[in-house]
C-alpha cells in the first residue's frame, strides 16, 4: 500500500506496519494546516478500508516532528465562526485517530509542540528520540490561546492533572528523558535504534502506564482541588484581564474535560481577544529577530571572554552551556573563581545530568594569560566601563586576533566610536550587549558604529543566534535602545517617590499595568549607584531625584547592599502595603519610556517600530499582552 499526497506519504511493509510520513511541501518545518489535516483524514479513510497491523506517524523533516498548528491560518481568524471551525477540525480528527482499532505510534524526533503534541497524544504510543533538539510541550498559552485539539483532555490522562496544568499554563517543554520519566513518552531511545524500536513498540501490545489511584481521582471527582490550586498559582503571575488564556485552560479542563467546543463562548472570547492578537504579534516579532544573522555563514566554536565579573563570567558560562569552548580571562585565578562557581550552579540547574554538567565545565577554561585570544572565533571584552582601560585592552588584543574573528565589546553605555580609535581596523569592532541576568534575558543588542563592517555585524548576529539568544541590531548611541528607554522610565518613577507616593504604590501601578517588576524594585535590583551613573549619562542632564541621592549617600545601593528603597533579605524585597494607586499614575510613568522609544526610532538607532517593540519587550519585559510600547500607544490613540 502506497499513498502519495502533497504533504504526506503512506507506505506499508510486508509485515503490515504502515508508516505515515509528514513532509509539508515548501516548508522547512512541519505545521498542521487545514490542507495537512485534510490529507491526514484521507489517510485514515484508506486505513479504515485496509487496516494495518500498526501505524507509525513520523516526520520527513530534519527540523523536527511538528511545530504546531499553522500560525498563518490562526492569523486569519477574523470571525467567531472561523475560530470554532478551527477548533472543531483538530478536535474531531484527533478523536478519530484515538479511536482507531489498530495500534498507533508517534515517533517524535525534534520539536513536537502544540498541535503536533496533540496529534502524538492521540496515538496509543509515543516514542521519544533522545537528542538535544527533542522538545515536547503545549505552549499555546504563549500565544494567548489554549490547546483545543485534545491536549487539555489527554495530557492530564498521561502525566496527571497537576503536572499537565503546570506544563500548559506556563508553556513549558520537556526533553525526551523527562517526557519518559513523567509518563508522557512510553520510551526514550537514541536515534540509531529509533526505527527498530518504533516497529517493535507499535505491535507489542504493551499496556500504557496507568496513573496512580490518587492522580486518577484528581483527574476525576477531585478536579476542583487541582483547579483551585492552579488558579491561585496563575494569579500570582498573570492577571485575568491581561492574560485570560490560562484561566480558560483551567476552566475548560475542570468543567468540560478539555473540550472547548462545549463552551463556544470561551472559544470566541479567547481567540478574538486583544491579548491573543498582540501575543501573536510578539511571536512574529520574535521570529523576525531570529532571522538576523541567517545571511552569514559565520559559525563560532571558540569564544574568549575578557573580564570575569558578573557579566563577563556569566557570558562565558552561557557560551559553554551552549556547546562552545570558552576561555575566560582576568588578572588572576582568584578573580575567575567566583565565575566558575556561578557557572557550576547554571550547568547543574540547566543540564541536570552529571556527564553533561562535567562536559560543560570542561569547556569553560580559566585563562589568566589570555592565551585563548589567538584561537577564538569571538573575543568579547567585558571589563569595567572606562575608555582608557578598554583602549589598552584593545591595543593588546587586536594583533593576536585570528583572521575573521569577531571583536566585540559588552559595553552598556560607552560609544563604540570612542572605543575603537586605537584599533588598526576600527570597522571590525561591534557591540554584543547582554543583559543581566545573562541566562534569563533573551535579548542581546548587536551594536554597529558608523562605518562598521557589515560582515562583522552579521557574524555577531549569527553568533548570538548560535547561543540561542535574540539579536537586535542597533546603532551606537548612549544606552542603545533598552537602557536608553529604561532611564527616563526609572527617573519618572523616582520623581513620583519624591512627590510623596510610596515606592510600593509606584511599583503596584506598573504591576497592574502588566510589567513583570515594578520600576522601584528594578532600580534596587540594578543597583542605585548604577542607576545614578546611568542617569547622568542618559537623562539628558536632568537633576537626579532626591530619593536616589539620599540613599546613595548612605551607601544604600539596593539588593546588593541589603538596603535601597526596600530592605532585602535572602534576595527578596520586603515591601509594605501599597496605598490606593492614583488615577493616571501608570500612564504618567510609562509615557517617558514610550516617548523615548519613538525618539530612538526617529533617530534611526533601531530600524523601525516593530524592532523597537521587540527590543523593549524582550529586553525589559514590557507587558507582552500589549504588543509592545509603540503598539500600545497606537491602539490607545
Amino acid at each position: 500500500m502506497i499513498m502519495n499526497l502533497q504533504h504526506w506519504k503512506l507506505v506499508a511493509d510486508a509485515a503490515g506496519i504502515a508508516t505515515a510520513t509528514l513532509d509539508k511541501a515548501g516548508e522547512s518545518a512541519n505545521s498542521l494546516s487545514a490542507e495537512v489535516l485534510s490529507e491526514f483524514s484521507a489517510i485514515l479513510d484508506r486505513l479504515d478500508a485496509y487496516p494495518p497491523k500498526g501505524l507509525i506517524i513520523r516526520s520527513g523533516k530534519e527540523a523536527g516532528f511538528i511545530a504546531g498548528a499553522d500560525i498563518a491560518e490562526f492569523s486569519q481568524l477574523d470571525t467567531p465562526e472561523k475560530g470554532r471551525a478551527l477548533v472543531e477540525r483538530g478536535w474531531n480528527l484527533f478523536n478519530r485517530l484515538a479511536a482507531v482499532k489498530y495500534p498507533t505510534l508517534a515517533l517524535v524526533r525534534g520539536h513536537c509542540l502544540g498541535g503536533g503534541l496533540e496529534l502524538a497524544l492521540a496515538c496509543r504510543y509515543l516514542l521519544a528520540v533522545d537528542e538535544s533538539g527533542t522538545k515536547m510541550g503545549l505552549p499555546e498559552v504563549m500565544l494567548g490561546i489554549f490547546p483545543g485539539w485534545g491536549g487539555m483532555l489527554r495530557l492530564p490522562q498521561r502525566v496527571g492533572p497537576a503536572a499537565a496544568l503546570d506544563l500548559m499554563l506556563a508553556g513549558k517543554t520537556l526533553d525526551a528523558k523527562r517526557a519518559k520519566k513523567m509518563g508522557l513518552a512510553d520510551d526514550c531511545v537514541p536515534p540509531r535504534v529509533m526505527e527498530m524500536a518504533a516497529r517493535q513498540l507499535v505491535v507489542s501490545g504493551q499496556p500504557r502506564r496507568q496513573l496512580p489511584f490518587v492522580q486518577r481521582l484528581l483527574n476525576g471527582p477531585l478536579k476542583s482541588v487541582v483547579a483551585n490550586g492552579a488558579r491561585k498559582q496563575v494569579a500570582k503571575k498573570a492577571r485575568p484581564e491581561h492574560y485570560p488564556a490560562p484561566y480558560a485552560i483551567i476552566d475548560l479542563w475542570a468543567k468540560h474535560d478539555g473540550n472547548a467546543l462545549a463552551a463556544p463562548e470561551v472559544v470566541d472570547r479567547i481567540i478574538s481577544s486583544p491579548t491573543a492578537r498582540n501575543l501573536l504579534r510578539v511571536f512574529h516579532l520574535q521570529e523576525r529577530l531570529k532571522g538576523f544573522g541567517k545571511e552569514s555563514a559565520f559559525k563560532a566554536r571558540r569564544v574568549h571572554v575578557i573580564g570575569a565579573g558578573v557579566m563577563g563570567g556569566d557570558i562565558a558560562a552561557w557560551c559553554a552551556l551552549r556547546g562552545m569552548t570558552v576561555t575566560l580571562q582576568d588578572q588572576t585565578l582568584e578573580r575567575i573563581s567566583p565565575a566558575l562557581k556561578r557557572a557550576h550552579v547554571l550547568f547543574t540547574k540547566r543540564l541536570r545530568e552529571p556527564l553533561k554538567i562535567r562536559d560543560a565545565f570542561d569547556r569553560l577554561i580559566p585563562d589568566p594569560n589570555g592565551d585563548g585570544v589567538a584561537h577564538a572565533d569571538v573575543v568579547i571584552e567585558a571589563i569595567f566601563e572606562n575608555v582608557e582601560a578598554k583602549h589598552a585592552l584593545f591595543k593588546s588584543v587586536e594583533p593576536r586576533l585570528k583572521p575573521g574573528a569577531v571583536l566585540a565589546t559588552n559595553t552598556s553605555s560607552l560609544r563604540l566610536e570612542d572605543l575603537r580609535t586605537v584599533l588598526q581596523r576600527p570597522e571590525r569592532l561591534v557591540g554584543i550587549h547582554y543583559f543581566n541576568p545573562v541566562a534569563m534575558m533573551p535579548l542581546v543588542e548587536v551594536v554597529a558604529a558608523e562605518g562598521a563592517d557589515p560582515s562583522a555585524v552579521q557574524a555577531a548576529c549569527a553568533f548570538v543566534r548560535q547561543i540561542d539568544k535574540l539579536p537586535l541590531p542597533v546603532k551606537s548611541a548612549p544606552g542603545f535602545l533598552v537602557n536608553a528607554v529604561l532611564a527616563p522610565y526609572m527617573l519618572e518613577a523616582m520623581r513620583a517617590v519624591d512627590s510623596g507616593i510610596s515606592p510600593e504604590t509606584v511599583d503596584e501601578a506598573m504591576l497592574a499595568f502588566g510589567m513583570p517588576m515594578g520600576p522601584i524594585e528594578l532600580i534596587d535590583t540594578v543597583g542605585l549607584d548604577i542607576a545614578m551613573a546611568a542617569g547622568q549619562q542618559l537623562a539628558g542632564g536632568a537633576e537626579a531625584p532626591r530619593c536616589l541621592i539620599s540613599r546613595v549617600e548612605k551607601n544604600q545601593l539596593g539588593k546588593k547592599s541589603g538596603q535601597g528603597f526596600y530592605h532585602w533579605t535572602d534576595g527578596k524585597a520586603k515591601k509594605g502595603a501599597a496605598a490606593g494607586v492614583p488615577v493616571g499614575l501608570a500612564d504618567r510613568l510609562v509615557k517617558p519610556l514610550i516617548d523615548r522609544v519613538e525618539q530612538l526610532v526617529a533617530a534611526g538607532v533601531v530600524a523601525d517600530t516593530e524592532l523597537a517593540d521587540a527590543g523593549v519587550i524582550f529586553g525589559t519585559g514590557f507587558a507582552p499582552f500589549t504588543g509592545g510600547p509603540l503598539n500600545c500607544r497606537r491602539v490607545n490613540r
